[in-house]
């Protein structure tokens, strides 16, 4: 790395050249005058005197120290960056070979010239064996197992409780009956208010109009809405008609849909 600037001079007879170059040019040209003819034959003779020493310092091998106190200073310090690379170069390709050797799973040989001094090479590491009390620490199927079984049974119980106490689906209908009174004097109004007084759990009352038959007839066409576990529409409508002789005929069922 230090030979490239070893190999600069510093070229101290510039000034002396350009003259005499310039001194040819117009002995080229015709410039000067025959007085003139012994001076320019003498730069003639500096000029080639020049270019003489100019290639033998160019061919000179180059010399320590020849580029003065500050190129002495500069070589020493290559040197000394150039001997630290080599050292670190060094230590990284031993580092290079202790970490191919460790993956390797064995250690590789060192020599004393090798290993850096001070520092050995560290040794791998062997596993620690495995504990076998930690297998008797996690049995999963040994004193926990009783306590495993409560434990799902109780969680069973409690299910089956928030089931059983969650209200059961009620299965309702709706129901149209048609209330036909015996003829056309029958008072519909009286007629409308005793099927409305019969009450019986599950059972709602709902919209009535009275619709005309014929004759002057008309029949009383009431909706209610009944609980199917509580009601019975057939004991519903003999009760109305036996409850209401003098005034019901009949009782009918004109339409009946799940709700």
């Amino acid at each position: 790395m230090a030979s490239p600037l070893v190999q600069e001079n510093v070229w101290l007879q510039q000034q002396k050249f350009e003259d005499a170059e310039r001194l040819y040019r117009q002995l080229e040209a015709g410039t000067l005058s025959s007085s003139g003819q012994k001076v320019s034959n003498s730069l003639a003779a500096d000029i080639a005197q020049v270019r003489k020493e100019i290639q033998s310092a160019l061919d000179k091998a180059p010399v320590k120290g020849a580029g003065g106190a500050g190129d002495s200073s500069i070589v020493q310090r290559l040197e000394a960056v150039e001997k630290e690379n080599k050292e670190l170069r060094k230590i990284t390709e031993e580092l290079r070979s202790l970490i191919l050797g460790i993956k390797g799973g064995s250690a590789p040989a060192t020599t004393p010239s090798s290993a850096p001094q001070g520092k050995p090479a560290p040794q791998p590491q062997k596993p620690a064996p495995a504990d076998d009390d930690d297998d008797d620490d996690d049995d999963l199927f040994g004193s926990d197992d009783e306590e495993t079984k409560a434990l799902k049974a109780k969680r069973v119980q409690d299910y089956q409780e928030k089931k059983s106490k969650k209200p059961a689906l009620i299965a309702k209908s709706s129901v149209l009956l048609d209330v036909k009174p015996w003829d056309d004097e029958t008072d519909m109004a009286e007629m409308e208010r005793r099927v409305r007084a019969i009450e019986q759990d599950g059972l709602v009352w709902g919209a009535s109009k009275l619709v005309e038959v014929g004759y002057g007839i008309k029949k009383l066409t009431i909706m209610c809405v009944v609980e199917d576990d509580k009601v019975s529409i057939e004991d519903l409508s003999e009760k109305i008609t036996g409850e209401n002789e003098d005034l019901v005929q009949s009782v009918d069922i004109a339409a009946f849909n799940k709700i």
